[in-house]
C-alpha cells in the first residue's frame, strides 16, 4: 500500500477540518511570529524537512506483514490522528482574546505540534524508513526553535496570562 495514504488523515484534519471549524483558523494556524538569529534557519529546515516528509512518503510502501513493528505503527498513527483531531477541534476554538488554553491546550501548551511528532513517528513504523525518520527528528528540532518564538509572541502579545499560562502548563507533555 502507497505510503501516500498515511498523509489523507493529516491533510483531512489539519487543513479541511480546521477550515470547516472555523475560518480564521488556518490563517492562525499558518501564522508564524517574528524570528530572530537561528530561528530563521529553523524556519527554512522546518519547512524543507515538511516538504521532504510528505514528498518522501509518496515513494514508500506500508509494510503489511504481520509484526510488532507493523502492530506499534498502526497503535501510534492512530493515536496521532486522534490527538490531531483534537488538537484541532481545541486549536478551531480560542478565548475571544485569541487565547488558547481548552481543552488539549490545558496539559500542553504545543498539543498539535507533539500530534505531529507522534503521527509522523507512526508513519515512520509503517513505512520503516529511516530517511523518513531522519526527516522527521529534522522536522521535530526545527519545531522547537518555532515554538520558542511562538512563546515569545505569545508573551508579547497576551502578557502576564500567557507568562502564568507557561507556569502551570508544560511545553510539550
Amino acid at each position: 500500500m502507497s505510503g501516500f495514504l498515511l498523509l489523507l488523515p493529516f491533510i483531512l484534519l489539519r487543513f479541511v477540518l480546521l477550515s470547516l471549524l472555523e475560518k480564521d483558523a488556518i490563517k492562525r494556524a499558518t501564522h508564524f511570529p517574528p524570528l530572530v538569529g537561528i530561528e530563521i534557519l529553523a524556519y527554512w529546515i522546518y519547512q524543507i524537512s515538511n516538504i521532504a516528509i510528505f514528498v518522501y512518503l509518496f515513494f514508500l510502501k506500508i509494510e503489511i506483514e504481520p509484526s510488532m513493528i507493523l502492530y506499534l505503527g498502526l497503535i501510534i498513527f492512530t493515536c496521532g490522528v486522534v490527538l490531531l483531531a483534537l488538537s484541532v477541534i481545541n486549536f478551531a476554538k480560542p478565548s475571544k482574546d485569541g487565547f488558547n488554553h481548552n481543552g488539549l491546550y490545558r496539559l500542553s501548551r504545543n498539543p498539535m505540534y507533539l500530534s505531529y511528532l507522534i503521527y509522523f513517528l507512526g508513519c515512520v513504523l509503517l513505512t520503516q524508513s529511516l530517511l523518513l525518520f531522519g526527516f522527521v527528528l529534522l522536522f521535530q528540532i526545527s519545531a522547537h526553535w518555532i515554538i520558542l518564538a511562538e512563546e515569545r509572541w505569545c508573551v508579547h502579545k497576551f502578557k502576564d496570562k500567557y507568562l502564568q499560562y507557561m507556569k502551570n502548563v508544560r511545553r510539550y507533555i
